[in-house]
């Protein structure tokens, strides 16, 4: 079988563009009129040379929750699924994710499940996604689901967002401070090396002094080694972050970082757990289920544990507020809430509110961050090239006293 490319209107006047396997144009227009469309043109797809660079191309969530609102929005036109897949694969502008629609696309014209088709590609559609669309087939109501999808990831997308910003100021500040202190070793350090050889003053030089000159060896001379040593520890750092002890490790961490960072991610953690926990029961998920999945995208090692002392409290009659407020991560106010949630029977419209407090508190926490850390960097940056500075003229006030 060969793969066409097609134009073609609907009774609308409407375009649709796409692709489509068969073994002629006629078959293709065949299907293509079987789905009241007017064929414009039918042609063999060409194979693409151009180079793609595929961190250029990447998913985003923006692109999936844009997607989402739309089959949303075409589903609740009465449009057939089918259909809208057909419309959105022809109109999706990331490669990546018209790839997986086209997919999508083909598992369903085979018959399967919008939710199951989704199922098959884990990378795209996480099992929250895949949850939520499910249960929205089953109760009648995929629209709905889909935009509290829609609106989840929009959410995640904020709060990634509001995260990046935190980190930005003091990465940038940090890789200028680095790229200073490398200038100045690399360029003026040995400068006065060769002033201090001059001088014949080897023998007397600070250790401070000493110290900077064996760093500007190291850096002129053997900046391979340098090289090779920073590669080596990168690459060594993520694959023990991707181990799950190495995982553990660093997202604890996380929660003890000073000057309020270790915060932030703590109700990074708490508003994605809240957001999802709640999306999930609003779209009718079972409650294990949806607490099994809260727990697979809370991002945290000790909200999941937390999580998992849920499920076996929930599984033995107990409540879910319970193990909340014995763990450390959850303050108290979250564990309240969750009860009178559990109590009124409006766990969903708590949850939901928990997570608005959060991502409220991750903005102001955001902006209180970048002004705490601005003395604190440049005084850091100072501080560097002060020592430098410092290290190289202490020798020559010797020699000065020595003069006198």
């Amino acid at each position: 079988m060969s793969t066409f490319v097609f134009k073609a209107i609907d009774l609308t006047g409407q375009q649709a563009k796409g692709e489509v396997e068969a073994e002629s144009k006629q078959s293709v227009s065949d299907q293509l009129k079987s789905r009241g469309l007017i064929v414009l043109d039918i042609a063999d797809k060409r194979v693409s040379k151009d180079i793609e660079i595929p961190w250029l191309n990447r998913m985003k969530l923006g692109d999936l929750s844009i997607m989402t609102r739309q089959l949303a929005t075409m589903v609740s036109s009465g449009m057939t699924i089918l259909r809208a897949l057909y419309v959105l694969e022809s109109q999706t502008e990331n490669k990546k994710l018209t790839e997986v629609l086209v997919g999508v696309r083909k598992d369903v014209e085979a018959g399967l499940p919008l939710s199951e088709a989704m199922q098959r590609h884990p990378k795209t559609f996480n099992p929250l996604y895949i949850a939520m669309t499910r249960a929205g087939e089953t109760g009648g109501v995929l629209e709905e689901s889909l935009l509290r999808v829609a609106d989840q990831l929009e959410k995640e997308e904020s709060l990634r967002r509001q995260v990046k910003s935190a980190m930005a100021y003091p990465i940038v500040i940090l890789s200028f401070a680095m790229i200073v202190m490398l200038a100045m070793v690399a360029f003026i350090v040995p400068v006065f090396a060769g002033v201090f050889e001059e001088l014949g003053s080897d023998a007397k030089l600070p250790v401070m002094t000493q110290f900077v000159m064996s760093i500007s060896g190291v850096v002129t001379g053997q900046w391979y080694l340098l090289l090779a040593g920073t590669v080596g520890i990168v690459v060594g750092f993520a694959k023990w972050k991707k181990t799950d002890k190495g995982r553990s490790m660093w997202q604890r961490f996380l929660l003890r970082i000073p000057f309020k960072i270790g915060d932030i991610f703590q109700k990074v953690a708490l508003a994605r757990w809240s957001r999802t926990f709640s999306a999930l029961m609003g779209a009718g998920v079972p409650l294990l289920q949806a607490i099994d999945i809260t727990s697979q995208s809370a991002g945290n090692v000790v909200v999941e544990d937390a999580m998992t002392k849920v499920t076996e409290n929930v599984k033995a009659g107990g409540t879910i507020a319970a193990p909340l407020m014995d763990s450390p991560v959850f303050p108290a106010m979250v564990g309240h809430m969750v009860k009178v949630g559990e109590e009124t029977g409006a766990l969903t419209t708590m949850l939901s509110k928990i997570g608005d407090f959060y991502e409220d508190q991750v903005d102001a926490s955001v902006k209180a961050l970048t002004s705490i850390l601005e003395p604190v960097m440049i005084v850091f940056v100072g501080g560097i090239v002060g020592f430098i500075v410092i290290s190289m003229y202490l020798p020559l006030f010797s020699v000065y006293d020595q003069i006198k």
